[in-house]
């Protein structure tokens, strides 16, 4: 499994019972993470020992940022800058205004943890940006490396939900936890009545001709249409028809992909136009774009459907 530091998971099923809605407190506005989103926060799903929901308090943030850490700069290629090496977190403005989904294990306790208080450990993280939250906080993420405002501006009636900073500790890369991770996002995405998912998904590497066989598979295969089309920032743009279609080998660029994207595809994503090259984070992002009215059913109605009693 692929880990990305701004990205989307693969939807790599379970039937899983939800609490209310209700239990989920909103995200509010301007939020910082400081203050929780909600000290109830309900469980969205559980496998055996590993339940997903969101953080509740500051501390399950900061180690939110302590698995970054660990994944992107010292098992990844990610550089560090004195901050991030200071406090051996992965920390950004962003994660002041974001909600903070988390993969806990109960059958392990944190390292360090209070004497007679077993916490358990989190084991997988994803960070979750809504429309209102970063309009009114200074816009997406993705906005940096994506022209994301001139998709917003084109579907005004529509709420968009940026997904970013996923991450698993390595034992944890299984089926059951990504699993979760998608039944917790699709929650959330009915509580909020999201319409549009977008983010960044990344293939290792800093050189787009060692990937050339992979970006021009994406650039041929999963284009948007026309009201969909978003391009990389000019400044940034890196050029994702590198080989013409009738040249590339499908099913070995399929193979190359990482387990990420090739899920999105599957998920019925859009792939943006042009990718970017991150060499703090040591890679290649492409942006996806998935408009909940264009998904795969099999898939909505798979991770949807407990989801959907308490999302209404």
């Amino acid at each position: 499994m692929s880990m990305q530091r701004s990205g989307l998971l693969s939807p790599r099923s379970l039937v899983r019972k939800f609490m209310p809605a209700a239990a989920l407190a909103p995200a509010w506005l301007p939020r910082t993470a400081a203050t929780p989103t909600s000290r109830h926060a309900a469980s969205l799903g559980r496998i055996g020992s590993l339940e997903v929901r969101l953080a509740r308090s500051p501390r399950e943030i900061r180690k939110a940022q302590m698995l970054r850490y660990h994944v992107f700069y010292e098992e990844m290629s990610a550089i560090a800058d004195a901050e991030a090496q200071a406090t051996r977190r992965d920390i950004d403005a962003y994660d002041e205004i974001c909600d903070h989904l988390l993969v806990l294990d109960h059958d392990t306790a944190e390292r360090n943890a209070p004497f007679g208080r077993k916490k358990p450990r989190i084991v997988g993280t994803y960070r979750l940006l809504r429309q209102a939250v970063a309009a009114q906080n200074g816009g997406f993420y993705t906005a940096d490396e994506f022209d994301i405002q001139t998709l917003v501006d084109r579907h005004p009636h529509l709420n968009f939900l940026e997904l970013g900073r996923s991450c698993v500790l390595k034992p944890y890369r299984t089926k059951r936890t990504v699993e979760l991770l998608w039944h917790g996002i699709w929650a959330y995405v009915l509580m909020h009545r999201v319409d549009v998912m977008v983010g960044c998904a990344s293939i290792a590497g800093t050189e787009p001709e060692g990937m050339a066989e992979q970006l021009a598979f994406l650039h041929h295969n999963a284009r948007p249409p026309q009201d969909w089309q978003v391009k990389a920032v000019d400044h940034r743009f890196v050029d994702m028809n590198r080989m013409a279609k009738a040249e590339i080998n499908d099913r070995q660029a399929l193979r190359d992909l990482p387990p990420l994207i090739k899920g999105y595809l599957r998920l019925g994503a859009y792939i943006g136009e042009g990718a970017v090259v991150d060499r703090q984070f040591g890679t290649t992002d492409v942006l996806i774009i998935m408009p909940v009215s264009a998904l795969n059913s099999r898939y909505v109605n798979h991770y949807g459907a407990d989801a959907q009693r308490y999302a209404s």
